[in-house]
């Protein structure tokens, strides 16, 4: 009772901002005010769902209650069955609510509401490692279609024996970046690949990058610095294919502002076949690439706060995927499921949700 106790008082403490909130969205002078007002409903889009929480765990704690009274003094039988079937129904509800209510309570980050750019690499274990990259491509791809999210390839190379050595992709939809950030790192399999002929287990990974994706006003950009070519794409069927240069490749000076290092940006787009819409997703991808630059250098010095948003490394193992024992881990959270096929057919909001819940612990300790 005395942990319903403290997320009680914690609800309570944002029903006042809530009510003023809710008052504020209806001034005409805020409604003049479209940033503050852009802001505000989005405050109160969000503390709804709160809102909408808090009301149904304090009908289960009162029915619990009520019920277990019933349940003590009622002589009529019927009656006293019907309470235990409520009391049974809120106990079961009330832990549901409440790890619902933790999650919503997780700090928001500025950059959650925003679309991200997916990246997927083969890295150690040869044609295996490609292979795995497309699997894990496969696994996102049914886990944005069970979030009612858009996933769309911005360029792939193929491996040579399946999957891809590498493939970028664009994620729009509610909450992209908030949700699939966790899953930056890098990711491990165990199995006996679909080319081994002898049966022997082979370990290989991948890697795994979230990126927020940047509007044109965050970073600056030199436009001096960029270099076009354009390139036949290649692909299936259409004379188009042969005809058009409608591939771009971006080059892109860059300098760290921080540290003067120069580097240089390459970025190839064969996404359409036209090819004013693939320098636009090119100079998309490049935004976000700068901003993701920005992001990590302010992270670094945040390191304490933001020690999961690290930028990706080889050594970062997040999870492992072992096949032959039925088993995937997150290394970060220890969670663990022996349903690998389900994972691999997306279902990995358990994963996301068991992350969420340690790094709400850590930031209320």
């Amino acid at each position: 009772m005395a942990d319903n106790n403290t997320l009680l008082e914690k609800l309570e403490g944002l029903v006042a901002r809530f009510e003023e909130v809710s008052t504020l969205i209806t001034d005409p002078n805020v409604i003049a005010d479209q940033k503050r007002y852009v802001k505000l409903t989005k405050e109160y889009k969000d503390m709804s769902d709160i809102m909408k929480a808090r009301k149904e765990y304090i009908q289960c704690l009162n029915g619990l209650e009520e019920a277990k009274q019933i349940m003590t003094t009622e002589s009529d039988p019927e009656m006293k069955e019907m309470a235990r079937e409520e009391a049974n129904a809120c106990e079961v509800r009330i832990p549901e609510l409440e790890e619902e209510i933790k999650l919503l309570l997780v700090p928001a980050d500025p950059q959650d509401d925003r679309n991200a750019i997916l990246e997927i690499r083969g890295g150690t274990g040869g044609d295996e490692a490609a292979i795995f990259a497309g699997d894990l491509f496969r696994m996102y791809s049914k886990y944005c279609e069970t979030k009612g999210w858009k996933l769309e390839v911005s360029s792939a190379n193929e491996g040579a024996a399946g999957g891809f050595k590498e493939i970028i992709c664009y994620v729009t939809g509610d909450k992209v970046y908030g949700t699939l950030k966790y899953e930056s790192g890098v990711h491990r399999v165990q199995r006996v690949p679909a080319t081994e002929t002898q049966g022997r287990v082979h370990t290989s990974a991948a890697s795994v990058a979230v990126l927020p994706e940047a509007e044109p006003f965050d970073v600056e950009i030199n436009e001096g610095e960029i270099k076009w070519d354009t390139f036949r794409s290649g692909g299936a069927g259409g004379q188009n294919v042969n005809k058009v240069e409608s591939g771009v490749r971006l080059r892109y000076q860059y300098k760290d502002p921080y540290t003067g290092e120069e580097e240089e940006i390459l970025i190839e787009n064969t996404e359409t076949r036209d090819q004013p819409k693939n320098k636009e997703n090119a100079m998309r991808q490049l935004r976000s690439i700068l901003y993701d630059k920005e992001l990590q250098h302010r992270m670094e010095e945040q390191a304490k706060v933001e020690a999961g948003k690290k930028k990706i490394e080889w050594g970062s193992q997040i999870r492992s995927y072992v096949f032959d024992d039925r088993r995937v881990k997150d290394h970060r959270t220890n969670y663990q499921t022996s349903d690998v096929n389900g994972v691999m057919d997306g279902k990995i909001d358990d994963f996301i949700k068991a992350y969420l819940m340690e790094f709400s612990g850590s930031e209320n300790a």
